[in-house]
């Protein structure tokens, strides 16, 4: 559902192989160029020397993550008490919330606006997910819309899929991916207190809301054993949400349609939006990075991060959300895109006509 209980029509549009081939003659592009990529057309590999090496510390920390939660799985099966599985399964999913309505589409790629109390509540959900600062977060991933699938990607994928999963967090970044982060413009969120409150204290935010509030919830009101729920609400929960983000990174840029851009490697991909809440709809996401809703097709059911929004736009806690109207998917469907260096709303990348309709967009919900 849109804004105004308008609903995007789930259409994928689809072109004749005539008008592909004109569209391609007028971009420049040919037809057997299967692997293009729409990228900053100013960035052109550094071709600096890069000899990937592992960061044992970040490594050993991901080992201790994984083979924890393999424990933690065995103890679900084996000690725990059926309230301790279920907080499980509600902490992954209600702090999930954290990274797609938060440090995703509203810090990323400012696809809406929140007012103080849901960008704190994002923060606490966010926070309980341990995955890194909000501020870092979002500068990694603003720096792999802008140069994805490139050497200043963070989690390339044309690495691989390890890589992309997983390897990108224990092994050293190319030099590439170093220089863009120290040129990305990160002014709107160094603006906001919340979000540099978060990333001062970001280390003991991660022991009291990782680990503590996790671990201690089971512990203290439904006596579960304190070796128990450690490993199971901070190894298992920990890693179960770490993957969840990851498959974004790796699945969804490799297993799937590309109904909106063929040129580029993400898709959309059913399984990684219902584990993600939403975040599956990838092929999508990388054209249209602003649109609050990351997808067109599907309803609450595949994007409940969609309808999370949504209710706070009800409550009045979130606004100006931007979307895709079908006349703006067709006219990138018709081209095949070219957006995949669109980082979010407000990039000077957007296209001139994209960005009109969106202004109209937000005079309408004032």
């Amino acid at each position: 559902m849109c804004p105004d209980n308008e609903r995007v029509p789930p259409t994928v549009y689809h072109v004749s192989e005539e008008e592909n081939k004109e569209e391609e003659r007028k971009n420049g592009r040919l037809a057997e160029t299967e692997d293009f990529l729409s990228v900053d057309k100013s960035y052109s590999s550094s071709k600096t020397e890069y000899v990937p090496r592992i960061t044992w510390p970040d490594l050993l920390a991901q080992i201790f993550i994984h083979a924890g939660c393999l424990y933690g799985l065995y103890l679900i099966f084996t000690e725990a008490k059926l309230l301790t599985a279920l907080w499980v399964f509600v902490t992954v999913y209600t702090s999930g919330f954290g990274i797609t309505a938060g440090v995703h589409r509203l810090w990323s790629h400012r696809a809406y606006k929140a007012k103080w109390p849901l960008r704190l509540l994002l923060i606490f959900l966010f926070t309980i997910t341990g995955q890194k600062d909000v501020y870092s977060w979002a500068l990694d991933h603003r720096i792999h819309h802008k140069y994805s699938e490139t050497d200043a990607d963070p989690h390339n994928v044309k690495r691989g899929f390890f890589f992309a999963h997983v390897g990108w967090l224990f092994t050293t970044p190319h030099p590439d991916v170093i220089a863009k982060r120290k040129t990305a413009d990160m002014s709107d969120l160094e603006a906001d207190p919340i979000v540099m409150w978060q990333r001062r204290l970001y280390i003991p935010l991660f022991a009291l809301l990782t680990i503590g509030l996790p671990v201690i919830v089971p512990w203290y009101f439904w006596s579960e054993n304190l070796w128990t729920s450690f490993w199971v609400n901070f190894n298992f929960r920990f890693c179960v949400t770490l993957n969840i983000a990851f498959f974004v990174n790796s699945v969804a840029h490799m297993w799937g349609q590309r109904p909106y851009d063929k040129y580029i490697s993400p898709v959309e991909n059913v399984a990684v939006s219902i584990a993600a809440l939403g975040e599956g709809w990838h092929n999508f996401h990388h054209v249209f990075p602003w649109d609050y809703k990351t997808g067109e097709l599907g309803n609450y059911s595949y994007n409940i991060t969609t309808a999370f929004i949504d209710a706070f736009a009800y409550l009045g806690w979130a606004y100006d959300r931007k979307y895709v109207s079908p006349e703006m998917v067709r006219r990138r469907a018709n081209r095949s895109g070219d957006g995949s260096h669109v980082w979010g709303y407000g990039d000077k990348d957007i296209p001139h006509e994209d960005l009109q309709e969106l202004k109209l967009m937000d005079k309408k919900e004032r």
